[in-house]
């Protein structure tokens, strides 16, 4: 692979890693290199739903030797974008969210690693505020005001969206959900140079017992088939999202 590799303008050793970047792509890596894999879990229940099909993401990574890390936001106390626009000064370094608080070693983290994964419920038609908060920061931060370039994100590098919701297939469709969340897609696409593979996972399991819950809208009975024959499928589904993430990023 070394001798097809032509005229690289910066060779660098990152972690013990060597990667040769040639202008204008994404960093290459020799067979064998280890591959860093970081989830995002918007979720407020670590271990529902979202945090389950993320867990089945990092398997299927780890199953192909990446280093991968969770970060659960809802056990960390930052907050959104409040348009300080330091980021953007001409005097200071561009992609740099100025504030300080427990996201901030998190998006420093982001631009060295070769992969993300963005996992969410869905709550009213939309991602949960602490990941609506978190992509604020992130995506903010590392988008430019320039006619030249649309990213100041150091790599190209492919990433994933896991939704997780409450509702049918056909309902997210009657509610125009899709098309709406497009939108975080289409900015995750601007700032890390590659489209996302996405997985939405429909009539999840809310509760651990419906019995203690008002719930007569929902049919306990299909909540619980979903639960047994769905669910691991999607599950399955996230494994080999993790596969595949990894197979991308040493493409």
């Amino acid at each position: 692979m070394r001798e097809n590799l032509k005229k690289p303008i910066l060779v660098d050793v990152v972690q013990n890693i060597w990667v040769i970047k040639i202008k204008n792509k994404s960093p290459c890596f020799f067979k064998g290199d280890i591959m860093k894999l970081i989830a995002i879990n918007g979720s407020p229940r670590n271990n529902w739903n979202t945090g389950k099909l993320l867990d089945k993401v990092l398997e299927g990574a780890k199953s192909e030797n990446a280093e991968v890390e969770l970060v659960n936001l809802y056990d960390l106390e930052y907050q959104g974008c409040v348009s300080c626009f330091r980021c953007k000064r001409k005097d200071k370094k561009h992609g740099k969210c100025a504030m300080k608080d427990d996201l901030t070693p998190i998006l420093e983290k982001l631009k060295e690693v070769d992969a993300i994964i963005f996992g969410s419920p869905i709550y009213f038609s939309a991602v949960s505020s602490g990941m609506s908060a978190f992509l604020e920061r992130f995506l903010f931060s590392n988008m430019i005001y320039s006619n030249e370039i649309p990213t100041v994100f150091p790599k190209k590098i492919p990433s994933a969206f896991i939704y997780t919701m409450n509702i049918t297939k056909e309902q997210m469709k009657e509610y125009g959900m899709e098309e709406k969340l497009k939108i975080f897609q289409y900015y995750i696409y601007r700032i890390l140079g590659k489209k996302s593979e996405l997985l939405y996972a429909y009539n999840t399991y809310q509760f651990k017992d419906y019995d203690k819950y008002e719930s007569s809208m929902f049919s306990k009975e299909e909540k619980i088939i979903s639960k047994n024959e769905q669910f691991p499928i999607d599950c399955k589904k996230a494994f080999e999202i993790g596969i595949n993430i990894v197979k991308s990023a040493n493409k």
